[in-house]
């Protein structure tokens, strides 16, 4: 007989949630919005387990908890509770829940604290509860209040965990993403390189009813236009030159699951042609084949520019692009969310030190000033790599600022003067005179006027790829680092 579990929490889509998961693990989920229906409940139903939130709206939880404990003292109960409520949750314990767990929750997390809780019940099976040190941070202090994903690599298996913050403009993500994911409509994700557009996708496969089956990634990026057929639709023997095998395609690995296709505006027109057919037909032909394969599969793209925009242009195919927006989500870049940066550099410090067997412990203060005014041009990415950087050249408890890259350290000492770019860039006096930032130019000055107008060229080739920072580089005939170090350069480059 499966176990019951009580859901108290009034934040409808936190139960949507952990009812889908525990549902699917083989336990039967009941949910009440208050506190008063709770304990009517247990009045009248029994229970297993109760995971119970600490701020409800007609009573806090530990005045709740210390009611249950009273009805039913055997039942565990599992508290939900946020950074700000670590000491409410000790109190908690005390009074005889079980454990608590932190938002973001973390599925893996829950069904572990449960099972864990459930055996403890059972005859013969002794599992302490792990509890909270007084005296030191909770290992997700300063990210507990991000919310929280976990991808799976193209195979489906675990990989990296990440957070992405909990502003409102995330939020609104996390919604449209519970909203979309039972259906089988096809979403388009926008975002800069590096925001985490695939984690995105593959947490809609997770909550989708495929989520059992195959979630492969593809980077159209990188695929040749010679090889991207035989990358995504696969070959027969001898279909080609080298063509020495019969070869699986992308699509039919996730045949039953879902395809994510990065950077699709990068395919050529052909291979369009035959994308439409799969979507309008459900069917495809391997490369060389002459039998048609039935497809059941959801496709989710993603890309850096409005394909709205590509197909205007003729780079995109009109027909295809009304096939695939029958949703589309919004990916904001980590320069808009400055308050999420430092949440995100301790999640990724987290997982630095469990990589590297390390026990940095946190940030010096110039290291959390130079992170809030960089811009991220990498968003995600860039932050990830700087982290693990610094985190592995760190002798001490904290990451200084001599362990962060010449960009990021000097970024913020990079200013206009009042007049803007009409100014020139000011000389920052605490340099040695040996550094880039040691300018400072006249109003008239032929290298003042040199810097305008790059400045304009810059800001022109970014409109221009619809900041594509790789398209603009491209423009520009430079490569994509030197386009990142001119840019530091102009701090009105911030907000684009």
């Amino acid at each position: 007989m499966n176990k019951r579990i009580l859901v108290i929490d009034d934040d409808r889509d936190m139960c949507l949630l952990l009812n889908r998961f525990l549902s699917r693990n083989q336990f039967h989920v009941d949910e009440v919005s208050t506190g008063r229906k709770a304990l009517a409940y247990l009045e009248s139903s029994q229970t297993d387990l109760i995971l119970c939130d600490v701020r409800l709206d007609d009573m806090d939880g530990i005045t709740l908890l210390a009611k249950i404990k009273e009805m039913l003292p055997s039942v565990p109960v599992i508290m939900i509770t946020g950074y700000s409520d670590i000491r409410t949750s000790v109190k908690a314990m005390k009074l005889g829940a079980y454990d608590y767990v932190t938002k973001p929750l973390l599925p893996e997390e829950i069904l572990i604290t449960i099972q864990k809780a459930l055996n403890q019940q059972s005859p013969g099976v002794q599992v302490k509860a792990a509890q909270p040190v007084a005296n030191e941070p909770a290992d997700d202090a300063k990210t507990s209040s991000a919310i929280q994903f976990t991808p799976g690599n193209a195979s489906g298996g675990p990989s990296d965990k990440y957070i992405f913050g909990n502003t409102e403009s995330f939020k609104k993500i996390i919604h449209q993403v519970r909203l979309v994911a039972p259906t089988n409509y096809s979403v388009i994700i926008y975002g800069e390189s590096g925001s985490g557009k695939e984690a995105i996708a593959n947490e809609i496969h997770k909550l989708s009813k495929r989520s059992a089956k195959p979630f492969v990634a593809i980077d159209c990026g990188a695929l040749s236009k010679e090889l991207a057929g035989s990358e995504l639709f696969g070959h027969e023997k001898g279909a080609f030159t080298g063509a020495l095998n019969q070869k699986i395609g992308s699509f039919e690995l996730a045949n039953g699951g879902t395809i994510f296709l990065d950077e699709i505006a990068n395919l050529s027109y052909e291979i369009q042609v035959s994308l439409l057919r799969v979507v309008q037909e459900r069917k495809m032909r391997r490369v060389g084949g002459v039998k048609d394969i039935e497809l059941d599969v959801r496709i989710i793209i993603a890309s850096n520019e409005q394909l709205w925009d590509a197909t205007r242009t003729g780079k995109f195919r009109e027909d295809l692009y009304h096939r695939f927006n029958e949703f589309s989500i919004n990916v904001p870049p980590l320069r808009e969310r400055k308050e999420d940066i430092l949440l995100l550099a301790e999640h990724f410090l987290k997982q630095t030190n469990q990589e590297l067997g390390k026990h940095v412990r946190g940030f010096g203060p110039e290291v959390e000033e130079a992170f809030r005014n960089y811009v991220w041009y990498g968003n995600l990415r860039e932050l990830k790599n700087v982290v693990k950087r610094a985190t592995l050249l760190t002798e001490g408890d904290k990451i200084e600022l001599y362990t962060l890259p010449f960009e990021i350290t000097h970024f913020s000492r990079l200013q206009f003067n009042e007049n803007g770019s009409q100014g020139g860039i000011q000389h920052d006096p605490e340099e040695n005179g040996n550094g880039p930032t040691n300018f400072r130019f006249k109003e008239t000055s032929l290298r003042k006027a040199t810097i305008d107008a790059e400045y304009q060229m810059i800001l022109d080739a970014l409109k221009e790829a619809n900041y594509n920072k790789s398209k603009a580089a491209r423009i520009l005939n430079i490569d994509r680092k030197t386009l990142y170090n001119k840019m530091s350069l102009y701090k009105e480059l911030k907000n684009t």
